[in-house]
C-alpha cells in the first residue's frame, strides 16, 4: 500500500458535478444490456443462466470461504484495538441519531427481502428441506435455523465490509467515498485512472440492475395486496403504474436529499414494521413465539461454524445452489449499494459502535422478524390445518405474507399495513440507491444538482418497466447474480488493504501516546494571569482569528524556513474562509506531517451567558490544534510565537517516532 498522501483530481466544472467517464460509460451500457435483454429476453435469459450456473458449479466453494472469512474479519475488527479508531477525524461525531441511523440501514439492506420471504422462505424449508423428511417437527426446526443462517450475520458482514472499507479511507484519509477507494490499499492514486473508473461503472451497473429487477418483481407484491384488499386486477399495466408511483414517490424522496425525504421514509417504515410485527405477536401464539425466537436464535449460533462452512460435499444434491449460494452471491452484488449508502450515514462512528450497530442489532429484528412471520406460518401449516397457505407458498411466494394475514383478527387492516410497508420499503430502495449511483457518478460528490439525483431515479424506473413488459427481468436478474463473483475477489484484497492500513492507524495513535519527547528547549510557560484570563474571558471568533494571523502563521513560517534550510519541503496554506492555516511537512512515500490551528466555537457556560444576547455572541471561540488524525482537543490561544514552534516541533517529533515504528 502506498502511503503517500492520495492526490485529488481536478474539481469538475460548476456546472454539474458529473465524472464523465463512470456518468457516460454506465449510462451507455446501461443502454446496450437494456435494449439487448428487452429484444432477446428468452437468448439473454439461457445465456446468463447458463453464466450463473458455471460459477455456482466451479466456484461455489469460493464464494462459501469468501463469506466465512469476511464475517470472521469484520468480527476481528469489531471486538480488536481497532474498534477504538473513529471513521472520521478524531473530533467527528455521528451526522445522525441511532435510531435514524439503523432505522435507514435496515431500510436500504434488508427491509423488502423480509416482507417477501418472512413467510416464504421458512415454509419452503419446512416443505422441502435438504435433508430428511418434510413436513416433521425436525423439518421446522431446521427450516428456522436455515433462514436464520441465510437472513443473518453472513449477510450483514457483507455490507459492513464494503461500509467499513469506504467510510474508513473516504472519511479517515480524504478519498473519494465510491467503490473505486476500496481499491486504494491496492494501487494507491491509479484508483483515479481507467481501474477506478470501471470499478465505478460496475457499481453503477449493479445497482441499477438490482434494484430494477427488485421494483418490477416487488410490483407484483404490492399489486397482490391491492388486488387482495380492493380487488385491483393483476396484470402488466398495472405493475406499470405501480413502478411510476413507487418512482415518483422515490424521485420526491431524494429530491428531499438524505435528511429529510430518505430519513424520514426510514424512520416511518421501521415504526410501521414494529407495528406490524407487534399485532402479528399478541394475536398470534405469543408465549410460544418468545420460546422459538430463543431456542432458534441458540440453535443458529450453536450451528454457525457447521452451516458456515457446508458445501453437502459428502452428500451432494442441488440445494445447496439453490438457496446458499444465491443468497451469498445476491448479498454479494446488492453490497456496492448498500455499504456505499451505509458508509455515506455512518460518519463519525466508532469501528466497534459501527460492527454492533450493523451486525447484530438489524441481525437480531431480522430473526424476531423471521421467527414471529415463519414459525407462525409452519404452526399453522401443522396443527392447525392451514394447507391452503402451504399451496400459495408453493406456488406463488408474492401472495404469500396477504394469505398468512387471513388468518389473524383485522386481517384487511393488516394487509394495508403490510401493502403500505412493501410501497415505502421500495421508495426507500429506490431513493437510496439514486443517490448512491449520483455520488458513483460524481466522484463521491453528495451535495449534487438535483437533476442528477432524478435522472437516477427516474431511470432505475424505465428500467423496471421496459424489462418487466418485455420479460427480461429474469436474466438481468441472473446476470447481476453472476457479476458478484469478480467482486468477492476484489473485496477480500480490499479487506486485505484496510486491515493493513489500520495497523499503521492503530500504531501511530499509540505512538503519539507513548512518545517520550526530548528536554523542550525554548519553553517558556504561559504566565498564569494569562492562563486565568483565557478562562473567564471568553475569546470571540476575531479574536481567535487575530491570534492566527499574528501569531500562528509567522511561527509556522518560522519553522518551515528552518526545514528548508535543512533540505526538508514543506508549505503552508490558509483557508481564509474558515480561518484556518495547514503547516504540512512532506515525506514522499511516507506519511506527511499535517499541523492545523482552527477557531472552533463552544457555548459558553450558562453562568457567564446575558439573556439579552443572541445566540452568536453566547459562543466562544478556542485555537484548537488539528493534526492529519483529526481534532486534538486543546486549545493554544494566548500563545507566545516561540511557544506556537514549541507545539509544532513536540507534534513533529511524534510523527517522526511514528515514522520510525512503521519503517
Amino acid at each position: 500500500m502506498s502511503e503517500q498522501t492520495p492526490q485529488h483530481p481536478p474539481q469538475a466544472s460548476p456546472r454539474h458535478n458529473l465524472n464523465p467517464p463512470v456518468f457516460w460509460g454506465s449510462a451507455l451500457l446501461i443502454f446496450i444490456l437494456v435494449a439487448g435483454t428487452a429484444l432477446f429476453p428468452k437468448l439473454a435469459e439461457r445465456y446468463f443462466i447458463s453464466i450463473q450456473n458455471s460459477v455456482m458449479t466451479n466456484t461455489g466453494w469460493f464464494y462459501i470461504a469468501s463469506v466465512g472469512i469476511i464475517l470472521i474479519c469484520v468480527a476481528f475488527l469489531g471486538l480488536s484495538r481497532y474498534g477504538d479508531i473513529k471513521l472520521g477525524p478524531d473530533h467527528s461525531e455521528p451526522d445522525f441519531s441511532f435510531g435514524s441511523w439503523f432505522a435507514m440501514l435496515f431500510s436500504a439492506g434488508m427491509g423488502i427481502g423480509l416482507m417477501f420471504f418472512g413467510v416464504g422462505e421458512p415454509v419452503m424449508h419446512f416443505l422441502s428441506p435438504p435433508v430428511g423428511d418434510a413436513g416433521t417437527v425436525e423439518a421446522a426446526r431446521e427450516a428456522m435455523k436455515t433462514t436464520f443462517f441465510h437472513w443473518g450475520l453472513h449477510a450483514w458482514a457483507i455490507y459492513a465490509m464494503v461500509a467499513l472499507i469506504l467510510a474508513f479511507f473516504g472519511y479517515r484519509h480524504g478519498l473519494p467515498l465510491t467503490l473505486r477507494s476500496a481499491l486504494y490499499p491496492l494501487i494507491g492514486d491509479r484508483i483515479y485512472g481507467v481501474a477506478g473508473h470501471a470499478i465505478d461503472i460496475f457499481a453503477i451497473l449493479g445497482t441499477v440492475f438490482g434494484v430494477a429487477t427488485s421494483l418490477g418483481y416487488g410490483s407484483l407484491q404490492v399489486n397482490s395486496g391491492l388486488n387482495y384488499l380492493f380487488g385491483v386486477e393483476v396484470s402488466n399495466n398495472t405493475q406499470v403504474i405501480l413502478i411510476i408511483i413507487i418512482t415518483g414517490l422515490a424521485t420526491l424522496s431524494v429530491a428531499s436529499g438524505l435528511d429529510k425525504g430518505i430519513r424520514r421514509l426510514s424512520e416511518i417504515n421501521l415504526l410501521l414494521a414494529l407495528f406490524l410485527l407487534s399485532l402479528v405477536v399478541l394475536l398470534g401464539p405469543t408465549v410460544l413465539l418468545l420460546q422459538m425466537f430463543v431456542q432458534n436464535t441458540g440453535g443458529y449460533l450453536s450451528d454457525i461454524v457447521d452451516k458456515t462452512f457446508n458445501l453437502f460435499a459428502y452428500e451432494p444434491n442441488d440445494w445447496l445452489g439453490g438457496w446458499t449460494l444465491l443468497y451469498w452471491a445476491w448479498w454479494l452484488s446488492w453490497s456496492p449499494f448498500v455499504g456505499m449508502f451505509i458508509a455515506r450515514i455512518s460518519r463519525g462512528r466508532t469501528i466497534r459502535e459501527f460492527v454492533c450497530g450493523v451486525l447484530f442489532v438489524p441481525t437480531t429484528l431480522t430473526f424476531l422478524w423471521m421467527t414471529v412471520f415463519g414459525n407462525t406460518s409452519i404452526d399453522l401449516i401443522m396443527n392447525h390445518g392451514a394447507t391452503e397457505l402451504a399451496s400459495v407458498v408453493q406456488q406463488d411466494v408474492s401472495l404469500a405474507l396477504f394469505k398468512f394475514l387471513e388468518n389473524f383478527p383485522l386481517s384487511g387492516v393488516l394487509s394495508f399495513i403490510a401493502t403500505l410497508m412493501v410501497v415505502i420499503f421500495f421508495v426507500t430502495s429506490s431513493d437510496s440507491s439514486a443517490m448512491v449511483i449520483d455520488m458513483l457518478a460524481s466522484g463521491g460528490k453528495d451535495h449534487n444538482p438535483l437533476w442528477q439525483r432524478v435522472f437516477w431515479s427516474c431511470l432505475i424506473g424505465i428500467v423496471a418497466m421496459v424489462l418487466m413488459l418485455a420479460g427480461g427481468l429474469k436474466a438481468l436478474q441472473t446476470a447481476t447474480i453472476a457479476a458478484a463473483l469478480p467482486f468477492a475477489f476484489v473485496l477480500l484484497l480490499s479487506t486485505y488493504g484496510l486491515i493493513k492500513a489500520l495497523a499503521v492507524d492503530a500504531t501511530k495513535k499509540e505512538s503519539l501516546a507513548q512518545t517520550t519527547l526530548t528536554p523542550k528547549v525554548g519553553h517558556k510557560p504561559i504566565p498564569w494571569q494569562a492562563r486565568l484570563n483565557n478562562m473567564v474571558h471568553f475569546p470571540h471568533r476575531k479574536d481567535v482569528r487575530t491570534f492566527i494571523t499574528e501569531t500562528v502563521i509567522p511561527a509556522m513560517e518560522s519553522v518551515a524556513s528552518e526545514l528548508e534550510k535543512q533540505g526538508v519541503e514543506s508549505s503552508i496554506e490558509v483557508d481564509e474562509n474558515k480561518g484556518k492555516p495547514q503547516f504540512t511537512v512532506l515525506h514522499g512515500d511516507e506519511h506527511d506531517f499535517v499541523y492545523q490551528v482552527f477557531p472552533r466555537g463552544y457555548l459558553q457556560p450558562s453562568f457567564m451567558v446575558d439573556e439579552d444576547i443572541d445566540e452568536d455572541e453566547s459562543k466562544y471561540y478556542r485555537a484548537e490544534v488539528f493534526l492529519q488524525e483529526g481534532g486534538q482537543n486543546y486549545d493554544i490561544m494566548g500563545y507566545t510565537r516561540v511557544q506556537v514552534i514549541g507545539d509544532i516541533i513536540d507534534q513533529y517529533e511524534k510523527h517522526m517516532h511514528f515514522l520510525h515504528m512503521v519503517r
